[in-house]
């Protein structure tokens, strides 16, 4: 079983020796790249909906509906996908969904109509909730071979992907065409996964040596997860209530991220009567800080362990978020979100990767089908909430769920034993 809080660094002979130790080196180089390659080419899409939207003449109705178009089916994809891995191997679904997803971004800039942008938008998201069950199962193997709680690392390539698509996607709006751009982004994306590829076709998953079977190796031929104990392919069910529970804590964080995203601008210029650049920059700093979160994630995964990071990550974030949705002032305000990315910035990798640890492929697919319903859910719950009350009143749900979080990850903090239960 791995560990699932303090995390021991892998010993320099225990898979294999130096090789083996490249291996994963280079294993988790190429991860690191298909999360950036990720966040890269979802963000250039985003900053390009205004112009697909006048191009196929979308009203704002019609421009919502296309657009539910990713969000089912990255839903849709994301169960399947985790019955994908158990058969073909995590490495092997990961290049897969990352060639489908680089193609498939070129595709909203070649349609002229609402409907058909909204058939295309379904092959996208199915692309996009692909590969994020994909790689983060993929992390997951990689984590428990390493010993090492790398995931938050991943996902803070994921958000400068993003962080870099937009800026680049952003400076080329005004230059270059959509088509032109989605179609950069589709070589950009091919000539990534064809150099990045191939490492992971080349390396099984690898697999820590507690969890084979006596006399079994990971060979080559073995797909990801080979190996791994019968339990974690075919968790029992208090395994699996434990694997909701962390997908709820994941479904509370991007709850809060979905809803600072859509709302947090609105809250400082309408609210607090902040300028349109000042106001443009709160959901900025709240990246900027949740990428540093993240980046700093391992080293504080080791020094403190996940349930206490979940607990602290859940509580900084409730307050950091009663600050920015109640402050009467703009800077007080800024300075909430900062708090609440540093708060919520490692609660995701940890709940995906306990949910992992504990069910394999199936557990990522959940938590994460769960993450993605908390970015989906978060901003019409705002407005809806918006509507009965106010703003501010309705951006305390996010510290209502974020504390939440924490509460929950401190009832699962023993989620492990129950993984062979």
């Amino acid at each position: 079983m791995p560990l699932l809080n303090k995390v021991r660094t892998a010993a320099t002979g225990g898979l294999g020796g130096d090789t083996a130790i490249h291996s994963l080196s280079r294993l988790r180089s190429a991860l690191t790249l298909f999360f950036a390659l990720d966040g890269f080419l979802f963000a250039g899409w985003v900053v390009r909906i205004p112009a697909v939207k006048q191009q196929t003449g979308a009203s704002a109705g019609d421009l919502g509906l296309a657009l539910l178009g990713v969000s089912a089916g990255a839903v849709v994809t994301m169960t399947l996908t985790g019955r994908l891995c158990r058969r073909y191997g995590s490495h092997a679904v990961t290049v897969a969904t990352a060639v489908l997803l680089s193609l498939s971004v070129a595709l909203p800039a070649l349609t002229r109509s609402p409907l058909a942008l909204g058939l295309v938008l379904l092959v996208f998201g199915a692309a996009y909730g692909g590969i994020n069950v994909a790689m983060n199962s993929a992390a997951v193997d990689l984590v428990t071979a390493l010993r090492r709680p790398v995931m938050p690392s991943f996902h803070a390539a994921f958000s400068l992907g993003g962080m870099l698509g937009a800026g680049i996607g952003g400076l080329l709006a005004g230059s270059l065409s959509p088509t032109t751009h989605l179609l950069g982004l589709t070589v950009v994306g091919l000539a990534l996964t064809a150099a990045a590829g191939p490492v992971l076709l080349r390396h099984p998953a690898p697999v820590a040596p507690e969890a084979l079977p006596r006399g079994a190796h990971a060979g080559p031929g073995k797909p990801s997860g080979a190996g791994r104990p019968s339990a974690a392919e075919k968790p029992s069910a208090a395994a699996r209530r434990t694997v909701l529970v962390f997908g709820v804590i994941a479904l509370c964080t991007a709850y809060g991220e979905g809803a600072l995203a859509d709302w947090g601008a609105l809250h400082l210029e309408q609210d607090l009567g902040a300028h349109p650049g000042v106001a443009a920059a709160g959901y900025s700093v709240f990246a900027l800080t949740m990428t540093a979160g993240r980046l700093s994630g391992t080293l504080l995964l080791e020094r403190l362990g996940q349930t206490r990071t979940l607990v602290a990550g859940g509580v900084t974030a409730a307050a950091g978020m009663l600050l920015g949705a109640l402050a009467p002032t703009v800077w007080a305000t800024l300075l909430g979100f900062a708090v609440t990315g540093l708060g919520l910035a490692n609660i995701f990798p940890v709940a995906v990767a306990r949910a992992g640890a504990i069910a394999g492929p199936s557990g990522v697919a959940t938590a994460s089908t769960l993450g993605y319903g908390g970015m989906l859910l978060g901003p019409p719950s705002i407005g809806f909430l918006a509507d009965w009350f106010s703003l501010p009143v309705a951006l305390t749900t996010v510290a209502v769920l974020a504390a939440g979080a924490a509460a929950m990850g401190y009832w699962a903090r023993n989620a492990g034993a129950q993984q062979t239960s």
